[in-house]
């Protein structure tokens, strides 16, 4: 298919015209039921949806996101041949964000989980690629693999807002229902333990009364304050204040790895129109 049209400055050309109308009957396969789709003009970038006329209209004014060649976003099949990790990053954000509408969802602190030497990357993904690719239980649907049942199952309890003592019965429950050999965990920490693998979860560091420092790194035993001298707890373990650190490294490897995502994280740089007096 015929894309030259996007790189064309004249946006009421006849060429350029013909290519919007050629993209919007592709498009409008792909409109959802209140008719809209994902935009990709320049400055929504197949992030906020719209209906075709208004799609049309960001064309016209905005122009045509010029690194957005293959429509994957509006049915058309990416052929291309990846390397094993990239299709694994792919089918990984694809599964998280088809189970949670967001690529990431709160987990709880993770910090008990966390060793000081954590396993290289291309370990990790081989295992979760595995966990991926391993069925719920022999004989189970191919489409259900351990790791998509463990995310639809944290999705439920974080919108239904379940504690965790209900998850861990529903657990046990379908222990008991599932068949012997099956791959479900066994229990909440074991559900939580196989997601912080994927990159979720949070890191919980007790921070000074005062703002003064964090109880943390060579700190992270200390009963006192290192600046201030203020007791680091108001009582039994229970600490003034505490602080959540969500790392932001696994999250960028994520967004990065996936060629879906990759593309926006570099639209700064490669498809952003630089205009006088316009940030």
């Amino acid at each position: 298919m015929d894309q030259s049209w996007i790189s064309n400055p004249n946006r009421i050309s006849a060429e350029y015209v013909a290519g919007v109308n050629q993209f919007l009957q592709i498009a409008r396969e792909t409109v959802d039921a209140s008719g809209c789709t994902l935009c990709p003009c320049k400055n929504c970038i197949n992030r906020v949806k719209h209906h075709i006329g208004e799609i049309r209209r960001h064309f016209l004014h905005q122009g045509f996101l010029s690194t957005y060649i293959v429509w994957v976003e509006h049915g058309e099949v990416d052929h291309s041949e990846e390397p094993a990790h990239e299709s694994f990053a792919d089918e990984m954000e694809e599964v998280l964000h088809d189970a949670t509408r967001d690529h990431y969802f709160d987990i709880g602190s993770t910090s008990d989980m966390l060793s000081p030497e954590q396993p290289a990357d291309s370990e990790r993904y081989d295992n979760l690629f595995e966990q991926l690719k391993t069925p719920l239980y022999d004989d189970c649907n191919d489409t259900i693999s351990a790791l998509t049942f463990v995310v639809k199952l944290m999705h439920l309890k974080v919108l239904n807002k379940w504690t965790d003592r209900s998850f861990d019965m529903l657990i046990k429950l379908l222990q008991e229902v599932l068949p012997p050999g099956n791959r479900c965990p066994d229990s909440y920490y074991s559900t939580r333990k196989m997601l912080c693998d994927v990159g979720l979860g949070y890191e919980q560091i007790d921070v000074c009364k005062y703002d003064c420092s964090l109880f943390y790194g060579e700190y992270s035993t200390d009963q006192d304050c290192h600046v201030c001298g203020t007791s680091r707890y108001i009582r039994k373990k229970i600490p003034h204040k505490r602080l959540r650190y969500f790392p932001i490294t696994p999250r960028l490897t994520q967004l990065y790895s996936s060629k879906s995502t990759s593309t926006l994280m570099r639209w700064h740089k490669e498809g952003h129109v630089v205009e006088p007096g316009v940030l």
